[in-house]
């Protein structure tokens, strides 16, 4: 049986609510720590050279947000550890990836799903996810829940010690994130992917949270959805310089982990496909158990075809199961929110206990359009 991931709630200034993060969720920070300090571990670094690649990327994080390095360094102060760890846990894609495991393909993958008000049965829209990825990570997630003063609530499902994840805020901008990999990944330094989708759920306004997506360099490919509660959604399948547009179907939207936009696959090479073969056909699964319920899909026909199990344990829920470098993965949780509501459900290891955990967070009225 899984444990619900803890709700984590916070307000102040960012060093301010970054410490109360911390001193609420040490016990997971701490364990996510030593999970990727092991796997680092192994490549031959020591405590002092992965600090040393976390460090790296403290400028670039304080150029691209000042406020998000204050929060991270109220973290560390909360849950009394060294700065570099905290980095490590928002920056740990790109740093796995510098401390050369790219011969030890280990993905993390998702498939997401959006369903537009037009076609669900009660007008509301619908964003969803499946995130798989290492199994010990049910062990360490958290929703963080953040009361602002400077703009919108923000409620996001994530690793302890993160700023983001999957998440929603108050003004209705919800954000998802699925791996993706091309022949243009880390050539050059971007901006830790967790922060861009912080930076986008920190956003009053749309455009403000696409523009962060869409522009914000990168070191490595990702494939992030945004959508808004009024019934807009956009996936964008981001190369470290450059973004592509997958636009919804007759209403819905579904992205596994390959590129699908046309105008991508004709200028890049996906590369991920080597280790996400599963991918082909998880998002065509979606779509085909979602389709034939246009205008009539509800919150508990997301979970369903969330929970598709065919083709397991290579499936659309995935139980837990070595992948093709031998590592323990699973669909650590499935995500569901309805902005409009303020609800976030979330099942924890749902391929093995399909209990959901409710959190809430009190949206803005929706401005109706002129």
């Amino acid at each position: 049986m899984a444990t619900p991931a803890p709700l984590i709630e916070v307000s102040g200034p960012p060093r301010e609510r970054g410490r109360q993060y911390g001193a609420q969720a040490s016990a997971r920070i701490r364990l996510g720590i030593a999970h990727y300090s092991e796997q680092l571990g192994a490549t031959g670094l020591d405590t002092a050279g992965i600090r040393e690649i976390a460090l790296s990327f403290e400028p670039q994080i304080a150029r691209f947000d000042a406020d998000m390095a204050e929060e991270m360094r109220g973290i560390a102060e909360g849950a009394g550890l060294h700065p570099a760890d905290i980095l490590l846990l928002n920056a740990r894609t790109e740093i796995l990836k510098l401390a050369k495991r790219r011969k030890d393909p280990d993905p993390d993958g998702c498939t997401g799903v959006v369903a537009l008000p037009g076609i669900t049965a009660d007008g509301k829209l619908i964003h969803a996810q499946n995130w798989d990825w290492k199994l010990e990570c049910a062990e360490t997630a958290v929703v963080l829940k953040i009361r602002r003063e400077d703009g919108p609530d923000v409620l996001t499902f994530t690793e302890a010690g993160g700023l983001a994840r999957s998440g929603m805020n108050a003004a209705g901008i919800v954000v998802t994130a699925n791996y993706l990999e091309s022949d243009r990944d880390y050539r050059s330094a971007g901006v830790p992917l967790a922060l861009i989708r912080r930076k986008a759920l920190m956003a009053g306004q749309l455009a403000v949270a696409m523009h962060a997506v869409y522009t914000t360099a990168k070191s490595a490919s990702n494939n992030m959805i945004v959508s808004h509660a009024g019934g807009i959604a956009i996936d964008f399948e981001c190369a470290p310089d450059e973004s592509f547009q997958v636009h919804p179907d007759n209403g819905l939207l579904v992205h596994a982990n390959h590129w699908v936009s046309p105008v991508a696959l004709s200028k890049l090479r996906d590369t991920g496909i080597l280790a996400t073969p599963d991918s082909l056909y998880r998002d065509l699964r979606v779509r085909d158990l979602l389709a034939p319920l246009r205008g009539r899909i509800t919150v508990e026909d997301v979970k369903a075809a969330l929970f598709d199990d065919y083709q397991s344990p290579w499936s659309v829920c995935r139980p837990p199961r070595p992948n093709l470098s031998n590592n323990l993965s699973a669909t650590v949780a499935q995500v569901v929110m309805v902005p409009a509501e303020g609800v976030m459900e979330v099942a924890m290891l749902p391929a093995l206990d399909r209990r959901f955990t409710t959190y809430r967070l009190e949206p803005q009225p929706l401005r109706s359009a002129a």
